[in-house]
């Protein structure tokens, strides 16, 4: 990180060059992403004698958390940006924002969300690294399975289980290249932005990292202490994880990383294997706070009054919206362009905001992980499966 920072504030025109490197890491990520979450999601419950009614617990009781805390994310961007006011100054350029009208109009909506879990193929969806489509799918598939019985069922669970091995040695290589991987992501960032551009919207990057630290602080170290998970061991198992988040601003290049962390912490690989991936469609904390901040700052920046109840009420539209953000590209702007064209506010807020959106990005993005590798060992407390874990350095068992 620190040698990708420098080569890109010391060298801002050789560091698009490092692009390459990045993206290699990244496409490796992707492409162990489908096979692991497939054998480890099938093996943990087919595997392991669940019933649907478990299944249905956790899920029922996951969605309950992440809608709770994602209302949470929202209330403390929404004060934030009220009281500190970022957008109050900043001058709006006429025209910017008609590559944002197309945007606009891509806004997920509910039925839409709901459609697009169910994939119409299961290679399609693995192709496009569609991972609620992946997780739905692998979830049918071992109810089926575990209602099977006799060579069938022990072929195909020996099967998943010999490649949920091999793709976490998989992670294991690729993780090699991460140093790599990071520090061109994070050169190609600085090089692009520079640290100058900060300066301009310092109020607002400040605004932002400042409401998410807060609510690391008020909301989710008090379910962690609430639920007894030791707060220390925590975090030394995901810090690897939440540095790969913030460093590439991308959740996909922490997840394998973030599975193995919080099954070395002593979450069962079953309830990992489904909570983590349905958090990054339900429980983006991170991206959910910025969503509040960004859509009033760019009420303030158009110098509009917008009262409290129209506040309230574009919040609960970016809500429902964002729970679609995991299937769309561009995610966080096609959100943000649907609030602002549905409530009359102007997109060339959009342009103010892209200047910093890199950096913004990083925040955002680790505090969506930090959150959702939290709900797993919460929902491991609620089923009463929260281990001890197992030490660094010796294998976790299958």
């Amino acid at each position: 990180m620190v040698v990708g920072i420098l080569i890109g504030w010391l060298a801002p025109d050789f560091a698009p060059n490092l692009k390459p490197f990045a993206n290699i890491f990244l496409r490796m990520i992707k492409s162990l992403i489908v096979p692991l979450l497939f054998s480890t999601l099938v093996v943990g419950i087919a595997g392991h004698g669940d019933d649907m009614k478990k299944v249905g617990r956790l899920a029922l009781r996951s969605i309950i958390y992440f809608e709770v805390v994602t209302t949470a994310a929202l209330a403390i961007g929404l004060i934030a940006v009220n009281l500190v006011k970022p957008g109050v100054g900043v001058q709006l350029t006429a025209g910017g924002g008609d590559e944002f009208k197309a945007l606009a109009t891509k806004t997920p909506t509910f039925s839409s969300v709901l459609e697009h879990t169910v994939p119409q193929s299961f290679f399609e969806a693995a192709a496009a690294n569609e991972v609620l489509q992946v997780v739905f799918f692998s979830i049918i598939f071992a109810v089926a399975l575990a209602r099977v019985e006799g060579k069938s069922k022990t072929v195909m669970l020996d099967w998943l289980q010999s490649m949920s091995d091999i793709m976490f040695k998989f992670v294991g290589i690729v993780m090699a290249y991460a140093p790599i991987g990071i520090g061109a992501a994070i050169g190609v960032t600085v090089g692009k932005s520079g640290l100058g551009v900060m300066v301009n919207l310092a109020k607002l990057v400040g605004t932002l990292y400042v409401s998410l630290i807060i609510f690391v602080v008020c909301v989710l170290l008090p379910i962690a202490l609430l639920l007894k998970i030791p707060v220390a061991r925590f975090w030394r198992a995901v810090k690897e994880p939440w540095i790969i988040a913030f460093s590439t601003a991308s959740s996909e290049a922490a997840f394998p990383q973030a599975m193995q962390a919080m099954e070395r912490f002593g979450v069962p690989r079953r309830i990992v294997a489904f909570v983590l991936p349905t958090g990054y469609s339900f429980n983006l904390d991170g991206s959910t706070l910025y969503l509040a901040i960004a859509s009033v700052f760019v009420a303030q920046a158009a110098g509009i009054d917008m009262p409290i109840g129209t506040q309230l009420l574009m919040m609960l539209t970016l809500m429902l919206t964002s729970k679609g953000v995991a299937a769309v590209p561009r995610a966080s702007l096609v959100i943000l362009s649907g609030a602002l064209a549905q409530f009359g506010l102007p997109l060339e807020g959009i342009a103010v905001i892209l200047g910093v959106d890199a950096i913004m990005d990083m925040a955002r993005t680790s505090v969506n992980l930090l959150g959702n590798c939290l709900a797993t060992a919460v929902m491991a407390r609620w089923e009463g499966e929260l281990g001890e874990g197992v030490p660094d350095g010796q294998p976790i068992p299958a």
